[in-house]
């Protein structure tokens, strides 16, 4: 009885929302630093391995055959008294091109599935002018272009910045094209 008490006590309260990739297992990733928690995968393909580690203000992907590992999530602290949108237009226009970021808007993330309880997810997308202007520029062989820089919204893949209730940081997240290698639903901001 006491090993099952025990094992209820190390599990986390949300386990991971899907089955893990083939090759790939799920474990915990809980960092204090940098006030994150996660069910992310460590993966073994035989002549890849792949995993997420934290760096500065980052969850990065790593893979064992080279590259250098790029951040698939960010956890951005907001200003004392400053709203989550106030918050965010703060930090997108902080990462973008200034003439890039006054002609885009902050909006709800368009999503196929229902954020987790608590969760509110937005992105950058161009105003009506500049939309109206990449339309005519647009031919259909076109991948669609960052039109709102790197932390806007994505034509070639899913990234959005997540704000939790009550959180004093926000998160900006790359899903990118294919299932990630984190859980996206399973995010949590430690407060």
């Amino acid at each position: 009885m006491k090993s099952l008490v025990f094992l209820l006590l190390i599990l986390p309260a949300h386990p991971p929302s899907r089955a893990p990739q083939k090759g790939c297992a799920w474990e915990r990733l809980s960092d204090q630093a940098l006030g994150l928690e996660a069910w992310v995968q460590r993966c073994d393909f035989g002549s890849r391995k792949i995993d997420l580690l934290v760096k500065g203000n980052s969850v990065d992907q790593r893979w064992s055959d080279g590259g250098a590992p790029e951040p698939v999530i960010d956890v951005i602290d907001l200003l004392p008294n400053e709203t989550t949108e106030a918050g965010l237009r703060r930090i997108f226009d902080a990462r973008t091109d200034k003439k890039v970021a006054k002609r885009c808007v902050l909006v709800p993330y368009h999503e196929e599935t229902k954020a987790p309880a608590g969760v509110k997810r937005f992105t950058f997308v161009p105003d009506a002018k500049y939309a109206k202007e990449l339309k005519k520029k647009e031919t259909p062989d076109d991948v669609p272009e960052l039109a709102c820089g790197d932390f806007g919204d994505s034509g070639d893949g899913i990234q959005y910045s997540e704000t939790q209730t009550g959180a004093r940081k926000v998160l900006f997240v790359r899903v990118g094209q294919d299932e990630p290698l984190f859980d996206e639903r399973t995010l949590r901001v430690m407060r």
